[in-house]
């Protein structure tokens, strides 16, 4: 069957580590070791197949048992997947810190994901998609062509501007409907286009906001929808045209590993618009409870519940 979401973005194998505390520079501490599927892409494909959405996920890996692993993986996951070998490069690695918290401090290599291009991702699937969904994990020229042509075809293209990089051109901007930074990531972007209301504009500065304000700095960007995850408080939604703004309060319980919580609210939210056919805000809620159990569970695309666990957890 075709895909109701495709996600081009990237895979990466988790290297975890869980330790009480973070080490300070020159210390080192003990802690426990796992591995396991990861990578800002796979994880939001994981999170949207498991949600129950028709999920198609895109991706470029190396010639190594970390490539045959995600490849196992997927199939029994029942996702379908395409996995572009590049066998001059291996497949990217992310060092992951975990302290007693839940808190995260990561390291990417971005490896194979860095080679991925526009002729990598299959025409057809963009021009049948209903949303489209890409990061920073992979190349940007790739993403911003993704992008422009799954708009080109019909699709909702939503962006996650994670992790921001030095080389992103706002240009691809135009091409996104729905635009998902964190607050980290979106005073970046306010300070990288000139409408930050202060010079360097921080996250703390953000949490100072009203939500008229943050509405109106929203708008600065010129994207649709711009939606705005605040980590434990929820999210803030900005759209256009009507002029309205919302915000929904993050689900509160057990926190054991925050790591891939933001990926679990977009593909979440991804599957939330098909769902619900569209709605934003159904979906955003949608997406905050697929966040909400994520953090339940250690680890990134394992800890993504599946559509009878959201269910379960609405009820």
């Amino acid at each position: 069957m075709k895909p109701q979401v495709v996600v081009v973005g990237s895979f990466v194998q988790d290297l975890t580590w869980k330790c009480s505390a973070f080490p300070a520079p020159g210390e080192t501490v003990v802690g426990t070791f796992v591995t396991g599927p990861g990578g800002k892409g796979s994880n939001q494909a994981v999170a949207a197949g498991r949600a129950g959405a028709r999920t198609l996920f895109v991706g470029a890996v190396g010639r190594d048992a970390f490539a045959a692993d995600v490849k196992q993986f997927y199939r029994a996951e029942g996702i379908a997947a395409r996995f572009v070998g590049k066998p001059t490069h291996a497949t990217g690695t992310a060092a992951i810190l975990v302290n007693a918290t839940g808190q995260n401090e990561i390291i990417v290599a971005l490896g194979a994901n860095a080679a991925l291009r526009p002729a990598d991702v299959p025409a057809a699937a963009l021009r049948t998609a209903r949303v489209v969904v890409t990061q920073h994990e992979t190349d940007l020229r790739t993403v911003a062509t993704v992008l422009r042509n799954a708009r080109h075809a019909g699709a909702t293209t939503i962006h996650n501007p994670a992790p921001m990089r030095a080389d992103f051109d706002p240009a691809l901007l135009k091409h996104v409907d729905i635009l998902i930074p964190n607050e980290t990531e979106f005073a970046a972007l306010v300070n990288l286009l000139g409408v930050a209301p202060s010079k360097n504009f921080t996250a703390a500065a953000l949490a100072m906001l009203s939500p008229d304000q943050l509405h109106a700095l929203c708008r600065l960007l010129n994207v649709q929808t711009v939606i705005v995850t605040l980590g434990a408080k929820g999210v803030f939604i900005s759209q256009a045209g009507t002029g309205a703004h919302a915000f929904i309060a993050a689900y509160k319980g057990r926190v054991v590993d925050t790591t891939g919580a933001g990926d679990a609210f977009c593909g979440g939210f991804a599957a939330g618009l098909v769902k619900f056919d569209g709605d934003i805000l159904a979906a955003a809620r949608f997406g905050n409870a697929v966040a909400a159990l994520s953090v339940t569970k250690f680890g990134t695309a394992p800890s993504m519940p599946t559509a009878r666990e959201i269910a379960a957890f609405l009820r």
